[in-house]
């Protein structure tokens, strides 16, 4: 896809849509607005329109987060050694709460990306297997795949999923394309970090099982943004991260381990558990549960951030994730009629992200300033618009797409000034 020549000229069609757009969250909008204030800690004077890459947290879980930090200093062996385990065993019970998941399966890590490493660093493979995953996965997790498969010999196969996609089936089929006897396991994103697109992951974990095959599910978006039933997915393993849609402190995440599965999956650190003479508990919990001291309050946040998310429209987790998705599509057609393209997804498969087609980069731009934020653009609109959006490489650049989020403290008109802001920036690119 490419984005037409003549932005300025869509302006007419984009205002249009923008009234349309507002038009379709207006139910929404005054309690949203008013919640703004629940995150009073992001800065004042920028449209914070990334909420996906690092989350936000809400002023009573961070009091909550001190409060426990404040507890765990006052005594921290008693902190460790006696409350620990219990305050763990609370946070993992909320969390099966929220994923329709039993706790007993589920494990802290600080986030998704040390849930994949757990998982396929404790696995070994052949010469001659094949690893499948698409080439929509997010870079840090495809990295471990394939340090994994070098090191034991297998091959990394990548299942070309269509973008812009037209359906469910497209996917499911993209990827029962490349399975073959040889495939030994899957991992496949439940939500696409670049590209922001809803997977049907539960028919293509049964799809995947139904030829013996298991699959690793990175879940990294899901939790809070998307209705989750891990006991519906049925996968081999799943692992997610609590600081974006869930708003939890920074390094919390999980990890769940189907229960014949569990004896051979390790820690991606060996600590103390690795011998442990218990059996009050499995061996599963006894080594994830502690793999040396670091500051666990961001996971024992995990309520609290549950219970005020809840709190914070009528209508609880259900309304908040309506509400944010209906603001996401409200965002992108407003950027869609600005930069002349169709939306790249169907609304059916939208979440609290959307991810659009730009122009790509012009020959000679800046080399990369950054592993994960390098395309001066984004720079430009925060340096100039303040506007905090990710511009994103994909498939390759200079290709890149502009990827929206949409949170309870987001409101239609910083979208308006996104697309605004946006096509000021493209045109200040394009001249020589």
């Amino acid at each position: 896809m490419t984005c037409r020549p003549d932005l300025a000229a869509s302006l007419l069609e984009y205002n249009r849509v923008m009234g349309a757009a507002q038009d379709a969250v207006s139910q929404f909008s005054p309690a949203l607005s008013s919640q703004a204030r629940s995150f009073s800690r992001l800065t004042r004077d920028l449209d914070y329109l990334n909420h996906g890459s690092f989350g936000a947290c809400p002023d009573a879980v961070l009091d909550h987060q001190g409060m426990l930090r404040d507890r765990m200093e006052r005594e921290a062996v008693k902190f460790f050694v006696y409350d620990l385990e219990p305050l763990l065993d609370e946070a993992m019970s909320a969390l099966g709460g929220m994923l329709d998941a039993d706790p007993q399966d589920l494990a802290p890590v600080t986030n998704a990306t040390v849930g994949v490493n757990s998982v396929l660093r404790s696995l070994e493979f052949a010469p001659g297997d094949e690893l499948l995953t698409t080439n929509h996965e997010y870079n840090a997790c495809c990295n471990v795949l394939q340090f994994v498969a070098k090191r034991g010999g297998a091959r990394v196969v990548v299942a070309d999923v269509p973008f812009p996609v037209r359906d469910e089936a497209q996917v499911v089929d993209a990827i029962l394309a490349r399975v073959t006897k040889r495939t030994r396991l899957a991992m496949i994103s439940h939500i696409t970090s670049p590209t922001a697109i809803v997977f049907p992951i539960k028919r293509i974990v049964h799809a995947l099982a139904a030829r013996g095959i298991d699959t690793l599910v990175d879940a990294a978006h899901a939790p809070g943004m998307v209705d989750v039933s891990i006991r519906d997915i049925n996968p081999a393993y799943y692992t997610g991260n609590c600081h974006k849609w869930l708003c939890a402190p920074k390094g919390a995440g999980f990890l769940y381990v189907r229960r014949d599965l569990q004896k051979q999956i390790r820690p991606a650190v060996i600590s103390h558990g690795a011998n442990s003479k218990r059996t009050d508990r499995s061996r599963y919990r006894i080594e994830f549960f502690w793999t040396g001291t670091s500051d666990p309050t961001p996971v024992l946040c995990v309520p609290k951030a549950i219970e005020t998310m809840a709190g914070l429209l009528p209508g609880g987790w259900a309304a908040l994730r309506d509400a944010n998705r209906a603001l996401a599509r409200s965002g992108r057609d407003c950027l869609c009629a600005a930069l002349g393209v169709t939306p790249p997804v169907p609304d059916a498969m939208l979440g609290s992200m959307a991810s659009i087609p730009l122009p790509a980069a012009p020959p000679g731009a800046p080399p990369p300033t950054s592993s994960l934020y390098a395309d001066p653009l984004q720079n430009r609109l925060i340096d100039r618009h303040r506007v905090q959006v990710p511009i994103v490489p994909w498939p390759q650049p200079p290709e890149r797409l502009v990827r929206i989020s949409a949170q309870v403290y987001n409101s239609p008109p910083q979208y308006d000034r996104l697309s605004q802001t946006l096509i000021r920036a493209l045109a200040d690119e394009a001249r020589p």
